[in-house]
């Protein structure tokens, strides 16, 4: 029985907070006593498989990867200005978190311009420093494959777009993290594994 779905085997598509990945099958499982129809995705960034069911791809913010003009857009994005951002990384952080749950190619860039430039300003905590990570390889992966160019030439032009009169400023720095302050931690924690909580409800793995 042939079923209709979204997204196609072969396809590439980008899962928020995950990355790009291609649906290597569409096949059904029994789950809890019903008959459930995956997609099964490989993502490279990770090497990892995982089963998403189809009914619940939409929640998660699954999408096909953007077209030439969208990621152009992207790009044009980080190159622009901004609201100046809150001075208050918690704050600062749940709203890029949120972006980044929301997963547009918009959304990602907005992320990865603010917190590049706000880098430029003061070192990012540990916590914000992996959410900018995430949407840069997020960002660097849909354009990549967007507009079918070598990592490395996106991986220049994102950089030229971030800093576009050609200031060799350099990305932030990989070097030792600041420690979070004592009275952080809850935030940090509790952030931490209600996201993990919620992952492990949506999505299902062999």
């Amino acid at each position: 029985m042939r079923h209709s779905t979204a997204f196609k085997v072969n396809q590439k598509i980008v899962y928020p907070s995950q990355g790009v990945g291609k649906i290597i099958e569409i096949k059904q499982k029994p789950f809890k006593e019903e008959m459930v129809l995956y997609y099964v995705i490989y993502l490279e960034v990770s090497d990892m498989t995982v089963m998403v069911p189809v009914a619940k791809a939409e929640e998660l913010g699954i999408r096909a990867i953007v077209s030439k003009d969208e990621a152009r857009k992207a790009l044009d994005l980080i190159s622009q200005e901004f609201e100046p951002i809150p001075s208050d990384w918690k704050l600062r952080y749940q709203i890029n978190l949120d972006l980044l749950k929301k997963g547009s190619v918009i959304d990602i860039a907005t992320i990865v311009r603010s917190l590049y430039h706000r880098s430029k300003v003061k070192e990012l905590p540990i916590l914000e420093r992996k959410l900018y990570d995430s949407a840069r390889k997020l960002l660097e992966d849909e354009i990549t494959f967007a507009l079918d160019l070598p990592r490395s030439e996106v991986e220049a032009l994102i950089h030229t777009h971030l800093e576009p009169l050609g200031m060799e400023t350099p990305a932030p720095a990989k070097g030792p993290q600041p420690a979070i302050d004592d009275d952080d931690e809850e935030f940090v924690d509790n952030d931490i594994a209600d996201d993990d909580d919620s992952g492990d409800q949506d999505d299902s793995e062999d």
